[in-house]
């Protein structure tokens, strides 16, 4: 197993992306502890890691609240002796004309997206410091290498976790840890469904598409590491 003794924790895991990398995860050895809002998707999560053989804890968590994440880190840290993969993968939107959002709404958008990748990257880098070891997964979106149409806020967003991926990759290679940006194009999930019910998503990638690009990079050589890897729809344009 790729992941065997490893813990990871993942934000935002009771649907969607998180939940399929949390399963993911877990099929190649690897314990999970969970965090996101809603308490019944985190233990539905839950039991189908430990279906398949591997621990999983979980607390409830809005990443958008800064003591939220910490009080979550601390939990994670007294559950696990050691926390080796943080996968960064909350998220929230709301898509519509510039002028039409509110203030609330565009700080929501940042504080979800890109200030809780911050608090949580705080929150647990002296833990990896002081082992000298961790892998940090920043799920971000193709909206943080290009602007799409109505998307101004969250392209915004996801061009900071970009940025901040980038800072971060040289500031802690000196720790021995790496990390790592996944930008999706179009992924079939609720947030998805809620923000384009029109759009047709019968050949948008599914979850389980990005868990795989995330096992990929959790699981590369220490000789090699990926900054940031953009995955699109099969029937999209390249960049």
């Amino acid at each position: 197993m790729l992941l065997e003794g490893k813990t990871a924790v993942i934000t935002g895991a009771g649907r969607g992306i998180g939940r399929a990398i949390a399963l993911a995860f877990a099929r190649e050895g690897c314990d999970v502890f969970l965090a996101a809002r809603t308490v019944p998707e985190l233990e539905e999560t839950a039991a189908l890691v430990r279906a398949l053989g591997r621990r999983a804890e979980w607390c409830r968590c809005d990443v958008a609240e800064p003591e939220d994440v910490r009080q979550m880190a601390a939990a994670a840290l007294a559950a696990f002796p050691a926390v080796d993969i943080l996968v960064n993968n909350a998220g929230w939107a709301v898509f519509r004309p510039f002028l039409e959002l509110t203030p609330e709404e565009w700080q929501r958008t940042l504080d979800v997206n890109l200030t809780s990748v911050f608090t949580a990257v705080q929150a647990f880098l002296p833990h990896m410091r002081a082992r000298r070891a961790g892998r940090i997964i920043n799920i971000s979106s193709v909206t943080g290498i290009k602007g799409l149409h109505l998307q101004s806020a969250y392209t915004a967003a996801k061009h900071g976790v970009n940025g901040l991926t980038k800072a971060l990759a040289l500031e802690l290679k000196a720790d021995n840890i790496a990390i790592h940006a996944i930008c999706p194009g179009g992924v079939d999930t609720k947030m998805a469904r809620d923000n384009m019910p029109d759009r047709d998503k019968t050949d948008w990638m599914t979850p389980e598409d990005i868990a795989h690009t995330a096992l990929y990079v959790a699981t590369q050589s220490p000789r090699a590491v990926t900054d940031i890897i953009h995955v699109r729809r099969f029937d999209s344009e390249p960049l």
